[in-house]
C-alpha cells in the first residue's frame, strides 16, 4: 500500500491521541440508536456540499465521497458499519473539517504569490480545540462563521452571493442586441429595451413600475434612470444614456460577477485584523475609507475619491500595508529618478524654460536643506547620471499639492492631493506613477492628526497649506494603512458594486486558485501562514489521504487506532 506524504500522518494522530482515538463524528453508543454520524457530522458534510455559499469549492474537500460515506452508514446502520468505513468516515470527515476552517480563516491562496504584500496575518487557529468545539457545536454554521474575517462588509458580500448564482442559473439574462447607433438617450428606440428592463428588475436597479411600458422598444425615461442605477454600481459615469462601455459592462456575464465576488471574498481573508482604525484604500473602486472605529460601518467611514496608478506595469500601485507616521504641508516633490530620466530632461531639452516654468531646482544632498546647484550643462549631465537629484519647489503648482501623508514603505508610494483637481471628475481614475492622490486632503489632515498636539482644525490646516514654510507633523499615533484591491463591494443599503480588474489582479488570483484545485492542498492548517517574521510559513496540510493522482489511500495505524473506546471499533477488537 503507498505510503502517506510526508509529515501528515504524525499532525492527525496527534489530533486523535488527545482524545484516546475516540471518533469525532460518530456516536460513542453505536446500538442505542439507528444513526451512527452525530448530527454535528451530518451538518458538515451537509456544509462542505454547499461550500459554494462562502465562496469556496465543495469538491476541494472531498464533499461527495463524504456524503457517500455518510449515505452508507446510515444505510448500513450503527449495528451494520464496517469498522473501516467507520473509521475512514470519522478521519476523512475531520481532514476536510480543517481543511475548510484554514480557508475560511486564512484564505486559499498565498497573498504573496498574488502580489499582496501584509506585514502580518490572521490570528493563528489552535486546530486540536476547534476541531472538538465544532464536533460538539449546536449550530456548525456558527462556529464557522466566528472563524471567517469579521467585517461587516465581508457578510454582507458572503451574504450576496447565493443571490448572484440564482441569477447566474437564468439562461439568456445579460443577452442583450447590439447597439444601432453609438450612444442610446431616452426618447429612442432599441430592441433589446424589453430584456434591458427584465436584466435591471433582476438586479434590482429597476423598479416594478419601470418594468413596464407602453411602448416595448422604447428607452423611456424610468429605464434611463435604471441604467444610471447600474451605472453607478459598476463604476460607470451615471449619465443613464445607452453607450458601449455600459453596454459592455451590461453583458458581462453573471457568472463572472459571481467569481468576482469569490474572489474579493479570498482577499479579504487575508486580512489582518487591527488594533486601531485603518485607513483603506480599495484601487479598483478608486475610493479611500479613513475608519474613525474598528467598525467597518458606513457611519463611522470617512470617505474620498482617489486617484491611482495608471494600469503600465511599471505605474501600478502596489497592494500593501504600511504605517502613516507624518504629514507635510507644503512638501517639496522629490522626482523619481525614472522620471527626472525619462520626462524631465526631455521636455528641458526641448524648452530651456521649463525648469523656471514647473519651478524645478537641482539639490546636492538628500536633506531638504540640501545645497541647490545650478542647472548649468555640468550639472544636467550629473543630474542624467543619477549623481544628482531634482524637486520640485512647494506651491500651489506642486506635484503633490500641498499636502503628503507619509507611510514609509519599500514602494515609495505615499498619499498626497494634487492641484490637478479635474482628473476627479473621470470615473476611471488611474492617472499617477503610482502614488494616491486624495480628492479632500483637508478632511484627510484633520482625521490623522485629531489626536495629535496643535488642534488641527480644519481652519488650522488651511492656515499650514497656505503658510510659506514647508511643515512636517510627526503623528501622536501611527495608522495602519491598507491598498487593497478588491472588484466587488457589498453596501449596507443593499446594492452590490463591482469594478473593472484594473491591474489583471482577478485573473492571477485565479490561476492560483485553479492551480490550487489542481494539486494536493497546501498546508497551513492550525498555524498562521506567516512566521513572526512576516514570512510566509513553510508548512504542510498536517493530513491528507489523497496521493498526486487523487487516488485515497489508508494510513492502516490510524484508521484501526480510531474506534468508539479506546482501541476498539464496532464489531472488532
Amino acid at each position: 500500500m503507498p505510503s502517506q506524504p510526508a509529515g501528515r500522518e504524525p499532525r492527525l494522530h496527534e489530533l486523535y491521541a488527545a482524545r484516546q482515538y475516540r471518533p469525532l463524528w460518530l456516536k460513542a453508543d453505536t446500538h442505542s440508536d439507528t444513526e451512527a454520524a452525530t448530527r454535528q457530522a451530518r451538518e458538515l458534510v451537509g456544509l462542505l456540499n454547499s461550500a459554494g455559499v462562502f465562496g469556496l469549492t465543495p469538491k476541494d474537500y472531498d464533499a461527495q465521497s463524504l456524503q457517500d460515506l455518510l449515505t452508507h452508514l446510515s444505510v448500513e446502520g450503527p449495528s451494520g458499519v464496517a469498522a473501516e468505513r467507520y473509521a475512514r468516515f470519522d478521519v476523512s470527515l475531520a481532514e476536510a473539517a480543517l481543511h475548510l476552517v484554514h480557508d475560511l480563516h486564512y484564505g486559499r491562496a498565498d497573498p504573496r504569490r498574488a502580489g499582496f504584500f501584509w506585514p502580518a496575518a490572521r490570528p493563528a487557529l489552535a486546530d486540536q480545540p476547534l476541531l472538538q468545539t465544532l464536533s460538539t457545536a449546536p449550530s456548525v454554521r456558527a462556529e464557522l462563521t466566528s472563524i471567517e474575517p469579521q467585517f461587516l462588509h465581508y457578510q454582507l458580500l458572503e451574504q450576496a452571493l447565493p443571490r448572484y448564482r440564482t441569477l447566474a442559473a437564468q439562461p439568456g439574462l445579460t443577452d442583450l442586441p447590439p447597439l444601432p447607433s453609438r450612444v442610446i438617450k431616452p426618447g429612442e428606440r432599441y430592441a433589446g429595451a424589453p430584456r434591458l428592463r427584465t436584466l435591471l428588475r433582476a438586479f434590482g436597479d429597476l423598479s416594478k413600475e419601470g418594468t413596464a411600458a407602453a411602448v416595448p422598444d422604447l428607452y423611456d425615461v424610468s429605464l434611463s434612470r435604471g441604467v444610471a442605477r447600474f451605472q453607478a454600481r459598476h463604476g460607470l459615469d451615471p449619465d443613464g444614456t445607452l453607450g458601449r462601455e455600459t453596454l459592455r459592462a451590461l453583458t458581462v456575464p453573471i457568472a463572472q460577477r459571481v467569481r468576482q465576488i469569490e474572489l474579493t471574498l479570498e482577499r479579504w481573508r487575508w486580512l489582518p485584523t487591527f488594533d486601531r482604525p485603518p485607513i483603506i484604500v480599495n484601487i479598483p473602486e478608486f475610493r479611500l475609507f479613513a475608519f474613525r472605529s474598528l467598525q467597518d460601518r458606513k457611519a463611522d467611514i470617512l470617505q474620498m475619491d482617489v486617484i491611482v496608478g495608471r494600469a503600465f506595469p511599471s505605474m501600478r500601485t502596489p497592494i500593501f500595508a504600511a504605517e502613516m507616521r507624518y504629514v507635510i504641508f507644503r512638501p517639496y516633490w522629490d522626482v523619481p529618478y525614472s522620471i527626472t530620466l525619462k520626462e524631465m530632461l526631455p521636455e528641458l531639452q526641448a524648452n530651456p524654460k521649463y525648469f523656471s516654468e514647473q519651478h524645478l531646482e537641482i539639490v546636492e544632498g538628500e536633506r531638504d536643506d540640501s545645497p541647490v546647484v545650478p542647472p548649468i550643462p555640468e550639472n544636467i549631465a550629473r543630474l542624467a547620471r543619477g549623481e544628482l537629484r531634482l524637486r520640485q519647489q512647494p506651491g500651489p503648482d506642486n506635484a503633490l499639492g500641498l499636502v503628503k501623508f507619509m507611510l514609509p514603505n519599500p514602494y515609495n508610494v505615499y498619499l498626497h492631493s494634487t492641484p490637478a483637481r479635474r482628473l476627479f471628475a473621470q470615473s476611471r481614475r488611474a492617472f499617477s506613477h503610482g502614488c494616491i492622490r486624495v480628492s479632500d486632503p483637508v478632511s484627510l489632515a484633520v482625521h490623522v492628526l485629531r489626536d495629535t498636539d496643535g488642534a488641527w482644525t480644519a481652519e488650522a490646516i488651511t492656515s499650514a497649506i497656505d503658510g510659506s514654510q514647508t511643515r512636517r507633523v510627526t503623528l501622536a499615533h501611527s495608522i495602519p494603512v491598507l491598498i487593497v484591491y478588491g472588484t466587488a463591494l457589498a453596501t449596507e443599503s443593499g446594492p452590490i458594486l463591482f469594478f473593472d480588474d484594473l491591474y489583471g489582479h482577478d485573473r492571477k488570483l485565479e490561476q492560483l486558485l485553479n492551480a490550487h484545485a489542481s494539486e494536493q492542498p497546501a498546508a497551513r492548517i492550525g498555524v498562521s501562514p506567516y512566521s513572526r517574521s512576516g514570512e510566509v510559513a513553510a508548512s504542510s496540510r498536517p493530513y491528507d489521504i489523497r496521493d498526486q493522482q487523487g487516488e485515497r489511500h489508508d494510513d492502516t495505524a490510524l484508521l484501526h487506532a480510531v474506534g468508539p473506546e479506546p482501541g476498539r471499533m464496532p464489531g472488532g477488537s
